[in-house]
């Protein structure tokens, strides 16, 4: 399992956010951390949230602690390229 960490994408399993991926942005206490999706992309406003409601993903962006959504969504906006552009590059190997 992926470690609760600062820049983790997580999905939320509880709440009237379930489903949905959000990133956490700080680390509160052993229980709680703050995440955000942001809204604007995901719905998930930036709020204190129980680990035990959270399921990591492999995935984690570089983000500094207690970030923006603006740096959200600007580190997301960069992994989205990175993810493109690595796929571009195995697809031409492919081909």
């Amino acid at each position: 399992m992926p470690a609760i960490e600062v820049g983790r994408i997580c999905i939320k399993t509880c709440g009237r956010e379930a489903g949905k991926r959000c990133v956490i942005v700080d680390l509160i206490d052993k229980n709680f951390v703050l995440v955000t999706g942001p809204k604007s992309v995901t719905g998930v406003r930036r709020r204190r949230a129980n680990i035990n409601h959270l399921s990591p993903t492999e995935e984690k962006i570089n983000i500094k602690r207690g970030a923006s959504d603006e740096e959200v969504l600007q580190a997301l906006g960069l992994a989205e390229k990175g993810k493109k552009s690595k796929e571009s590059a195995e697809t031409k190997e492919a081909a």
